[in-house]
């Protein structure tokens, strides 16, 4: 896969359903100031970001996000942060769908009054959960036969996915925008400094931008990755920022006056674009948006059909899950099992979380959970491994993993309660398997014994934040125990306490010889 493909298909996972919905939710719960939550947004996510690319340039390998904590704190760290970041790309998949039907269900037009029973109350009727399965399904056979077809598709549908949105800023901009609605009713930020902070991972902010991870996992199937990892995350993680940031710039200042009379909280479209096009008579933007609305989440859905297949199969590496789940179709190079699991697996989740900001707000915060691994990780490994190659050395790591792992840990309070003990309580479930297959194998009781000490501090975090989401502000869905914001002053002094005690309690297990290796062909190349 070469550079530009590269770019494409990072794009296409990145630019999907959440600048269709993203910028009216966060209106909603911030304001004007929600232009700061994508700012902030793409601030934590892309410090996470650089302590990834170096890991990825370090072990190119596919489904690698799933891997590296295993490198350097044994399988079991390996494990929970594999299945962490599985269940939100999994996630993903079926979004994207429920994207694509919630706008399907807002069609203007007289012969599409049909649409109109896929959602009842916000949320997917029966029968859309019917065209939602037709989505994923599509998702997954334009990936079931090649990588070569993938590429083809995203490459050339990324260049209308940048359009369209680019084409609404420019439009919004000229014909109705309000410089006035960003300092009137109620002001800048009628919602208060919180707001900025809860609306990085309720408004999907944090999930639109997750999508830099798919350059990761396609590892081994990128030329010259040594190189083009960290200019494939670079170019697409620095458009999209743009892009997003603007979108919300447009939409804020386009809303008409009068239906701001009760506040942003008042501002609640079914499908935020095309809604306020049509409000300001701009028929053939609407038109435009709803076809977008098939083609964004089309372009995301498919690429991340690729990436949580992949993800899904690199977790049989260490035993840990059915190892037939990691097989790749000798002719078309794809695992074609773990394809089928995440679809029917998709279809599930979708009965289960019946709206997009349900679902968004599950994949930021399973998500987050999984990258407070990687800053530890590479910090860990430059102790462990200096002698290693790092085609990317993140200058300043000292400063910046630790920066990049409280910010993770903050944006994770950020969910409110009760998201994160729900999703706690959902990676919890994954140590089943974890413990089934561990004490099957002969040293099992014993190597489960040693793994423990090199994921303990991951658990005492996840209590820490489960203490800090329950007693923390009102404004985080807390008891109000701690007043705003000395709650963030006590969530980052214990996730920084965690962080030094990951780093302290790497070790050398059998996964570091498959690390050794990975990172022989990059000395070799």
């Amino acid at each position: 896969m070469s550079l530009f493909s590269l770019v494409m298909l990072t794009l296409s996972a990145i630019i999907g359903s959440g600048w269709l919905f993203g910028a009216g939710m966060a209106a909603q719960i911030a304001g004007p100031a929600a232009v700061l939550s994508w700012i902030l947004g793409a601030i934590v996510i892309g410090l996470i970001a650089l302590n990834y690319i170096e890991l990825g340039t370090m072990f190119p390998t596919s489904g690698g996000m799933s891997q590296y904590a295993a490198f350097s704190h044994g399988p079991l760290l390996g494990f929970v942060a594999g299945w962490a970041n599985w269940l939100s790309l999994l996630t993903i998949i079926p979004i994207e769908a429920v994207a694509a039907v919630q706008y399907m269900a807002s069609w203007p037009w007289a012969w599409a009054n049909w649409t109109r029973g896929f959602i009842r109350q916000g949320n997917i009727t029966n029968e859309g959960l019917i065209v939602v399965f037709l989505f994923i399904l599509a998702f997954t056979l334009l990936n079931f036969w090649s990588v070569k077809l993938l590429t083809r598709f995203t490459s050339f549908i990324s260049i209308f996915k940048l359009l369209i949105p680019t084409v609404t800023i420019i439009v919004l901009i000229w014909t109705g925008f309000d410089v006035h609605n960003f300092s009137q009713t109620a002001g800048f930020m009628p919602g208060g400094t919180a707001s900025i902070f809860s609306a990085t991972t309720a408004a999907g902010i944090i999930f639109s931008y997750n999508a830099f991870q798919t350059t990761i996992n396609m590892g081994n199937e990128i030329e010259h990755p040594e190189r083009n990892i960290l200019w494939g995350i670079v170019i697409a993680f620095g458009i999209s920022t743009v892009i997003y940031t603007l979108l919300q710039v447009a939409f804020i200042g386009a809303v008409p006056q009068g239906k701001l009379l009760q506040g942003w909280q008042g501002v609640n479209f079914q499908s935020p674009f095309a809604d306020l096009a049509i409000l300001l008579n701009l028929g053939w933007l609407s038109t435009l948006l709803y076809l977008d609305a098939f083609v964004s989440p089309f372009g995301t859905g498919v690429s991340f059909v690729a990436t949580t297949s992949r993800a899904l199969a690199a977790m049989t590496g260490t035993k840990h899950m059915p190892t037939r789940l990691g097989e790749v179709n000798r002719k078309y190079q794809t695992p074609r099992r773990a394809m089928v699991v995440n679809m029917l697996l998709g279809v599930v989740l979708v009965a289960g979380f019946r709206n997009w900001s349900a679902l968004s707000n599950v994949i930021s915060t399973s998500t987050l959970i999984a990258y407070l691994t990687g800053p530890v990780t590479v910090a860990a490994l430059r102790r462990q491994a200096p002698q290693f190659a790092r085609p990317f050395h993140l200058h300043g790591l000292r400063g910046w993993a630790p920066l990049a792992y409280v910010l993770a840990s903050l944006a994770i309070y950020w969910a409110k309660w009760p998201t994160t003990i729900e999703v706690f309580g959902v990676i919890a479930l994954g140590l089943v398997f974890y413990v089934y297959y561990e004490v099957r194998r002969p040293a099992g009781w014993q190597a489960l014994r040693a793994s423990l000490k090199g994921s303990r501090w991951l658990l005492v975090e996840m209590v820490w934040l489960t203490v800090m989401s329950l007693a923390g502000s009102h404004e985080f869905g807390g008891a109000g125990w701690l007043p705003y914001p000395l709650d963030f002053v006590f969530v980052a002094v214990g996730s920084l306490a965690c962080y030094y005690l990951g780093v302290r309690d790497a070790y050398v297990s059998e996964s570091f010889e498959i690390a050794e290796e990975l990172n022989q062909r990059v000395s070799e190349d």
